[in-house]
């Protein structure tokens, strides 16, 4: 498993190497990071992993200073999946000090989580844009638990005709529901507890729409009501949108997406999950 830190070195080692899949990280990795390996280790005759904390996804009062990093264990975890390698840059690596370029997705970033985190899905397109280009994969890998980055990095893709495809990939849990999240590590034992709302949230969701329900006002507010009122909940959002287009629905006609960001404690987490009417497709 090659270890690089520049560009240079991701283009040396990748070249004649067949064709490449890409899974992007920022590292601290889990069982859902791995989900992504196993499956591009499975379609692709190399593999690259990114691990770097983007800064420029991160406003000004976020948690770029303390996102957990451990480089030594996220290795140990990658070296027997069959990585072929493994881009680890510093930030100078990828941003020049005067850096003046940006890429910016203006229509599917502009609600949800882009509403709450000005900046945050310019950054994304850019870092990401700028992997493709040093990695040049055939595909790249990404979790739907992200599923408005997923969407938005799917329209980057198409928009600016890039020659990768994007793979999105099923939401990885904890046996008690609890979306896996690099995040996690910050909750307290009771802040753990909490957090099961926002699975229930989106179980609830499911459960109104399979039986029949199809306003989208009367879902959420269900939703909502597994959301406990507690000192140190608040929530962000929860909206049921359209699959592509992340608009809000105005009826449930066809499967929508139920998104919704809770804070908890100090920790922001975020959900999802197809909702279906009638339980249908």
């Amino acid at each position: 498993m090659i270890i690089a830190k520049t560009p240079e070195e991701v283009r040396d080692a990748l070249k004649g190497t067949g064709t490449v899949g890409l899974v992007p990280t920022m590292g601290y990795l889990h069982d859902g990071h791995l989900s992504l390996v196993r499956r591009s280790v499975a379609e692709n005759q190399t593999t690259a992993v990114s691990i770097f904390v983007n800064p420029t996804q991160f406003g000004p009062h976020e948690d770029l200073s303390r996102y957990p990093r451990d480089l030594k264990r996220d290795l140990e975890l990658l070296e027997p999946l069959g990585v072929d390698l493994v881009f680890t840059p510093e930030p100078e690596a990828m941003y020049h000090r005067d850096h003046s370029t940006w890429v910016e997705e203006v229509n599917l970033a502009r609600g949800l989580c882009g509403a709450s985190r000005p900046g945050h899905f310019r950054g994304v397109c850019t870092v990401v844009l700028k992997l493709f280009n040093i990695v040049k994969p055939n595909r790249a890998y990404f979790g739907e638990k992200d599923y408005q980055q997923l969407k938005v990095i799917q329209r980057m893709v198409r928009d600016l005709n890039l020659d990768v495809q994007v793979v999105g990939c099923p939401i990885a849990r904890e046996e008690d529901g609890l979306a896996m999240s690099s995040r996690n590590v910050y909750l307290s034992p009771e802040e753990r507890s909490l957090a099961l709302c926002l699975s229930r949230a989106v179980n609830r969701a499911q459960a109104e729409a399979s039986r029949g329900v199809s306003d989208p006002a009367s879902i959420v507010e269900a939703a909502l009501s597994e959301i406990p009122d507690h000192p140190s909940i608040t929530v962000d959002y929860i909206k049921l949108v359209d699959c592509d287009t992340l608009e809000e629905l105005e009826t449930l006609k066809s499967a929508g997406r139920i998104l919704l960001a809770v804070r908890v404690g100090s920790t922001r987490l975020i959900d999802n999950g197809m909702v279906k009417p009638n339980g249908g497709v």
